[in-house]
């Protein structure tokens, strides 16, 4: 449950990020993963899966990297690097 109230927000903020783009498709998404995220790179593509269907990030390519450091502050974060869209 706490991996899709995170999702949900994670997709709320790559839709704000297309629309500040005036994108009409989000084509692929850079994503940094904590090493207290609890995700492993499959599990956060399976959660992105789900809740991408039917928004701008549907089908978007996902590059994800998997950060090692427990002591960093952003450990626990999910982190969009970037994303690429297709816009007008």
């Amino acid at each position: 449950m706490h991996e899709m109230s995170l999702m949900t927000n994670l997709m709320r903020q790559i839709e704000v990020l297309a629309k500040e783009h005036q994108a009409t498709r989000v084509c692929g998404i850079k994503i940094r993963l904590g090493a207290l995220s609890h995700f492993s790179k499959e599990h956060f593509k399976e959660h992105f899966d789900i809740v991408a269907k039917g928004s701008l990030a549907e089908g978007a390519q996902l590059d994800i990297e998997l950060l090692a450091d427990e002591d960093d502050p952003l450990a626990y974060d999910v982190i969009i690097e970037e994303i690429d869209v297709d816009g007008p």
